[in-house]
């Protein structure tokens, strides 16, 4: 369980009411962060908990840990993947997700999957300004639809959020597409990875996991020696001054503004959200001028792109507030 309650979601459980209480939980493939909401209010979600996912042998342990004694009816889950009739497909999560099993397992009445990023993308409109940070000059857009949402964590997850009664969101696994090249430095990268798979997606650099084999793939190019094991340490050797960590660093916040530019480009987008665990322990690199670089160097396209503003998101709980936002809409 976190120590710190993000702005929106509140530890109590509150009065009693006479709304049915649901489960609203964001699953990701290291922790499920699980509050409830009556519907009433999107931007509010009690008795935030959260799990690792490690530690518990399915989703329905989880919730049904959660449920026990909340009086919850049924949850709104967003996760990372595709659901297939029953079934999730997902690369990340540590176990295999049936939507049935699970409901029998939590002793809900029901359970509902959604894309983490499209829980994502509903929270948006429910979002106080000093939650963004912007990485564009410009920080106004004619129109906030439709609006970008994309983070890199222990995948890579976008959404494209579109205005309308109720709104419309197209969820993506741009995490499995293939992973594009913009320089010398890059195709070097993408050679190396290559030789590891026979398909290079964006996840395999542009995500928590992403970020060490781009570490590692540098290592290898500048003749230096891997010695940072996770994320969590490349982070902390780049802003003490380690010289691959920062070019790692560096180097991932270009790609990834890359990336971001062609999914504006692709689906004419008026704004972008740029969220995901990973975000949340980057900002001085991404502030500091090689993902707004790559952004806009897109040739022609960069004058558009100059007019879309890229807000990064400082809200911890975007999964749970999205979820609630979903619930809110469809119940």
């Amino acid at each position: 369980m976190t120590s710190r309650v993000p702005a929106g979601v509140s530890e109590g459980r509150g009065s009693e009411e006479a709304q049915p209480r649901i489960i609203v939980a964001d699953v990701g493939g290291t922790y499920a962060r699980l509050g409830w909401t009556d519907g009433v209010d999107a931007d509010q979600v009690h008795d935030y908990r959260r799990y690792a996912c490690a530690d518990h042998p399915n989703l329905a342990s989880i919730l049904h840990d959660y449920a026990a004694g909340s009086r919850c009816q049924g949850a709104v889950v967003a996760i990372a993947g595709v659901l297939e009739g029953d079934r999730l497909i997902n690369s990340n999560l540590p176990w295999a997700v049936s939507v049935e099993q699970t409901r029998q397992g939590a002793g809900l009445s029901w359970v509902q999957l959604i894309n983490d990023f499209e829980a994502v993308a509903n929270a948006m409109p429910v979002l106080a300004r000093d939650t963004l940070s912007p990485l564009t000059h410009v920080t106004e857009s004619t129109t906030n639809s439709p609006a970008l949402v994309i983070g890199p964590g222990t995948g890579l997850g976008a959404a494209l959020w579109m205005e309308g009664h109720p709104p419309r969101v197209l969820a993506t696994e741009v995490g499995q597409a293939a992973l594009a090249a913009g320089n010398d430095l890059e195709m070097d990268v993408v050679r190396r990875l290559l030789r590891e798979r026979r398909h290079l997606n964006n996840e395999h650099v542009l995500s928590g996991t992403g970020l060490m084999n781009l570490y590692r793939c540098l290592c290898e190019l500048r003749g230096g020696t891997a010695i940072h094991a996770d994320a969590g340490a490349l982070v902390a050797a780049a802003q003490s001054g380690d010289g691959l960590a920062l070019e790692t660093l560096q180097m991932f916040c270009g790609w990834l503004g890359s990336l971001v530019g062609d999914l504006a480009i692709i689906f004419g987008a008026k704004v972008v959200y740029l969220a995901g665990g990973v975000t949340a322990h980057i900002p001085k690199f991404l502030h500091d001028g090689h993902f707004l670089e790559r952004y806009l160097n897109k040739g022609v396209m960069s004058e558009r792109l100059e007019q879309v503003p890229v807000w990064r998101v400082e809200h911890g709980q975007l999964g749970l507030l999205g979820a609630a936002a979903w619930y809110q809409q469809h119940q």
